[in-house]
């Protein structure tokens, strides 16, 4: 075979090895890499100076280090996942807590318990629950794009917002 076919073929495939796996880099970063969560500014909460029990709060509440790092497949039932992160030290207990988005829709979190940088997935399809894979079990997929993914504590209080990419 001639030199000058030979580099010929070798750039050829140089260039469609890269071109594929430029391709499946780009579908990746699209459907599945996180994106980083919005800053949000807390507001002071208002003193009160009543003796009972604090009503729960709708302002992000940010002394416990959990957030909500990404939700996945957006619209599509069989691929939707919410990653919830617990960035703190010791452990959260995550029993009660619950999910929700703007139309209702509440996850309510089981007997689960997350160590210092440990995450679950809440999957919206049906499935087998695991230590790191929650099952909603819902029919229809929850999420849409610009909606707040919302995490509460089991006292009501906000504790973690995500804007839907």
């Amino acid at each position: 075979m001639d030199r000058r076919k030979l580099i010929q073929y070798l750039l050829l495939n140089v260039f469609v090895s890269a071109s594929v796996t430029g391709g499946i880099l780009f579908w990746y970063d699209r459907n599945y890499r996180a994106v980083s969560q919005p800053a949000v500014i807390q507001q002071a909460a208002p003193a009160s100076s009543s003796d009972s029990a604090p009503a729960p709060s709708t302002e992000l509440q940010t002394d416990i280090p959990v957030k909500i790092s990404s939700v996945v497949g957006a619209g599509a039932l069989e691929s939707e996942i919410v990653v919830v992160k617990f960035e703190g030290e010791g452990q959260l207990d995550l029993t009660s807590w619950q999910l929700k988005d703007e139309n209702g829709n509440t996850f309510t979190f089981p007997k689960l318990t997350l160590y210092p940088n440990g995450a679950v997935q809440v999957h919206t399809s049906s499935g087998t629950d695991t230590v790191i894979d929650l099952y909603w079990g819902i029919g229809d997929a929850v999420w849409s794009s610009g909606e707040n993914a919302r995490l509460f504590d089991s006292q009501g209080n906000l504790r973690a917002v995500y804007r839907v990419p």
